[in-house]
């Protein structure tokens, strides 16, 4: 079990990103939040088996309608996220 925090840059607000990630996540065995930024960006936070995190991770940054959207992104371990179920959109 591992954990990642994403952070996505460029135009990731008000465009569904956050939306379109939750419904990605039904796709894999992930658990997770996502939310904006006051900078203008959008912040992952997913936990799951490697390949799972990894997967889910390259489906939005490369191969979503998300990707053309994302400018950059910083990848980081962080400690498994206890307490989360499912995949959720943080205020």
């Amino acid at each position: 079990m591992i954990a990642r925090r994403v952070i996505f840059e460029g135009r990731v607000q008000g465009v569904g990103f956050r939306y379109t990630a939750k419904d990605l996540a039904r796709g894999f065995d992930v658990r997770g939040t996502i939310q904006n930024l006051t900078d203008g960006s959008v912040q992952l936070d997913v936990t799951g088996d490697r390949e799972e995190v990894e997967s889910f991770i390259k489906e939005i940054a490369e191969e979503s309608p998300l990707a053309h959207h994302i400018k950059s992104m910083h990848v980081s371990d962080i400690p498994p996220l206890d307490g989360i179920k499912g995949f959720t959109i943080e205020r």
